[in-house]
Parts: C-alpha cells; sequence; structure tokens
C-alpha cells in the first residue's frame, strides 16, 4: 500500500483523486489547496508546511499552478517524499535543475506525469513501430481555449506533451528545432504553434498545436518503410495502411487496442516505482529538462 498526498485540487488534481481514490494500492492519506471548495473523507490543509508536519504519508502527487512546482516539490523532497509531479516538471529549465539536484541528494524516485504516454493507443503505436524504420512523424493537438490556464502559454502547456511522444515513441533524440509561434487571443502567451524536428538518424518530426479550433483533435501520423498509421488519441484507435498497389490501392488494417483510461495505467506505474523503483514508462526529471529546453528554444 502506498500512502499517497494529494497537492492541487483542481480540475486536474480533482482527476487524480479520482482515480487514486479507487485504484487499489493506493491509499489517500492528505489533501492540500489554498481553499477547500468541498467535503472530503480525507484529512484537509490549507498549507502545505502543515500537511508536511502533520500528515503521514510515502509520497505526494503535485497538481498545483506550474510556477508552484518548484516550491512544492522541494518542501516535499526536503521530508524525504517520493513525488509525482504534473508536467511540465517546473517554469524553467533552471527551477528543473533545482528540483533534480534535491531529488538526487535525497534519493527520492520522482517522475513527471506526461500522461499521454499511458494512452493505450500510444503503447499500441509503440509495439506496432518496433524493428521498423521510421521515416517521419507528426502529431496533431489542437482545441478550443481553456480558460483555466492563465500561468503558461500553449508550447509549455501542450507541446510539451508531444516532444516528450516523439522522443519516447520513436526512441531517437531531437537534433533540431524550428518553432513558429504566435499570440491571438491569449492575454499574455502564445497560442498557436508549429514545431518542426529533425531526430537521429534524420527522421523527421512536426507538432502542430493551437487553442484556436472550436473541437478538440489529437492525433499521431508515423511513416515507416513499410506502413503508415494514424493513432487517434482520443478514441484511442489505431489504423496501418500498407502494400500500396499501382491502382491506388493498399491494404487497411485496424490494430488492436485495449482501451482504458491513462490515468489509471499512469498511476498503476507510479505505484510500482514508488514499491520498487522500476521507472517503466514513466517520465524522469532529465526527460521533462529536456523537453523544456526544447519548448522554450534553449
Amino acid at each position: 500500500m502506498v500512502k499517497v498526498a494529494l497537492i492541487g485540487l483542481g480540475s486536474m488534481g480533482r482527476n487524480h483523486y479520482r482515480v487514486l481514490k479507487n485504484l487499489p494500492g493506493f491509499k489517500i492519506t492528505a489533501l492540500c489547496d489554498i481553499k477547500q471548495t468541498k467535503e472530503y473523507e480525507e484529512p484537509f490543509f490549507n498549507s502545505v508546511d502543515k500537511m508536511l508536519d502533520s500528515a503521514d504519508f510515502d509520497a505526494a502527487v503535485i497538481v498545483v499552478p506550474t510556477f508552484l512546482h518548484k516550491e512544492v516539490a522541494i518542501k516535499c523532497l526536503n521530508k524525504g517524499k517520493h513525488l509525482f509531479i504534473e508536467k511540465p516538471v517546473a517554469s524553467s529549465v533552471a527551477e528543473a535543475n533545482e528540483i533534480l539536484k534535491v531529488a538526487n541528494e535525497k534519493n527520492a524516485r520522482v517522475c513527471v506525469g506526461y500522461i499521454e504516454r499511458f494512452n493505450p493507443v500510444v503503447e499500441a503505436l509503440k509495439n506496432e513501430l518496433e524493428g521498423s524504420e521510421i521515416y517521419s512523424i507528426g502529431i496533431t493537438r489542437v482545441g478550443p481555449f481553456p480558460p483555466r490556464i492563465a500561468d503558461v502559454g500553449i508550447l509549455t502547456d501542450l507541446s510539451v506533451h508531444d516532444i516528450d511522444l516523439i522522443r519516447y515513441i520513436t526512441g531517437k533524440e531531437i537534433e533540431e528545432t524550428s518553432i513558429f509561434k504566435s499570440q491571438k487571443i491569449h492575454n499574455h502567451y502564445e497560442d498557436n504553434a508549429i514545431l518542426s524536428f529533425k531526430l537521429e538518424d534524420e527522421v523527421v518530426a512536426s507538432i502542430t498545436t493551437n487553442w484556436l479550433t472550436p473541437f478538440r483533435k489529437r492525433t499521431i501520423e508515423v511513416a515507416t518503410k513499410d506502413a503508415y498509421y494514424e493513432a487517434n488519441l482520443m478514441e484511442q484507435d489505431l489504423t496501418e495502411f500498407s502494400e500500396y498497389q499501382k491502382n491506388n490501392s493498399y491494404v487497411v488494417r485496424k490494430c488492436f487496442v485495449k482501451k482504458e483510461e491513462p490515468l489509471i495505467r499512469e498511476h498503476r506505474a507510479f505505484r510500482k516505482f514508488v514499491k520498487s523503483g522500476d521507472r517503466s514508462g514513466l517520465s524522469s526529471i532529465e526527460d521533462s529538462i529536456i523537453t523544456l529546453k526544447i519548448s522554450s528554444g534553449n
């Protein structure tokens, strides 16, 4: 059993609460937010310091706004807690390195919540691509503007998912990056971007992302030497197109995907990580730092 504290009960925090509450192997022993908006069975604290002084837990799930990640994470690490930090790990590479330094000093098990790694269609796509020569990968992540996002732009909020996925799916590092962005409706940050990459072995990749589209779309398209794949992350559907013929015909195959909520799968992996140190599938602080460097143009 992993005793866990949940810090941050906004929209995403409530999703974590729902999953942790019902997932075997976890016991929520503390909740923390600046304001309590509903009644909970678990002890509730409006201060991280008070929670750390009073609550008994093994690991903390940090779902506060990004600019608070460093402060909250380091306080928890200094109390010997393992951590799940929602992406991105911090607001900047410098802050992320501070978290990494303390995590290493305390020998803590820390992962960063890139939930799309645990989308079943991503797992199915990775399995299909095993041993294949990848030519290109393109990701589209668009939708209407979410008013709850006020502290970061689309590069930090959305494109970090897909920069991480490009590295995770291909198993290759990004060598060259071009980012084109604009600000159309957001008060302070970019809300429209196209990113282009060259990876190892001359694999090319792209990300199209914005908060300007009236509907949500989440897709991955991968071209390989032998086939072309289309993955729908929202529907968890994967299709392979192959064996192109001279008469413009081709073979279409619906790949099997065992559908399940990604957050459930991610927390199962987190529990295993806390108990055994097996990080399988989970993003590390170092992974998130690479992503932050790329998204910020550093």
